[in-house]
């Protein structure tokens, strides 16, 4: 029988993190794992938390991003932190690679443009619909925030791309199907690409 709150104690887990007490996190996330076996959110936020004891600055970033998801759905942000961790090879170098300077290091991994870069080429007087065009032939542009994600969707929408942002907008809407934000957006599709639910 479980002696103890697994509620309570994840919240202590995250505060410790949350204040760089790794070691005192570690332990709370490995007390609910020993009366929870089956704790998706103990075990990430275990890895986490050892990863964050051997000096991995971009353990903080990720336990970050995974508050942010658990926002949004805990049981998916539970799916895709794992997933995270387990495609990680276990290299905590690549880890630190991946969040260094701000995210840019990515680059080299997933092959790509950063969303805030392509808004800069926009703010500097690039058109959107030519530069989009020449990224999608050669890589491809790496959203990591809801609001540029909105903002890209919205774009895409006003330049006429709207089967692409149909496309987004149905994966999102499968994920987050009563968000308000990215109904709003079908709705500002052309008459005709959308299929009322």
């Amino acid at each position: 029988m479980s002696t103890i709150s697994k509620f309570k104690t994840l919240t202590q887990a995250k505060d410790s993190f949350s204040k760089a007490e790794y070691k005192i996190a570690l332990e709370k996330f490995a007390e609910v794992l020993q009366n929870y076996p089956n704790s998706k959110e103990a075990y990430n936020g275990a890895i986490l938390a050892e990863m964050a004891l051997s000096g991995e600055g971009g353990a903080e970033a990720l336990f970050d991003y995974y508050e942010i998801l658990k926002e949004e759905d805990t049981e998916q942000a539970d799916n895709i932190m794992g997933e995270i961790l387990k495609n990680m090879d276990g290299t905590l170098e690549k880890l630190s690679e991946v969040f260094a300077d701000p995210l840019r290091d990515r680059l080299e991994f997933e092959d790509g443009i950063l969303y805030s870069d392509f808004k800069s080429l926009l703010n500097d007087g690039a058109e959107f619909k030519e530069t989009f065009e020449n990224i999608m032939f050669s890589t491809r542009v790496i959203i990591t925030q809801k609001e540029d994600f909105l903002d890209f969707l919205d774009r895409l929408i006003e330049h006429d791309f709207a089967e692409m942002a149909l496309t987004y907008l149905e994966n999102a809407l499968s994920i987050y199907p009563s968000d308000k934000l990215l109904r709003k957006l079908l709705k500002k599709l052309p008459k005709g690409r959308v299929v009322e639910d």
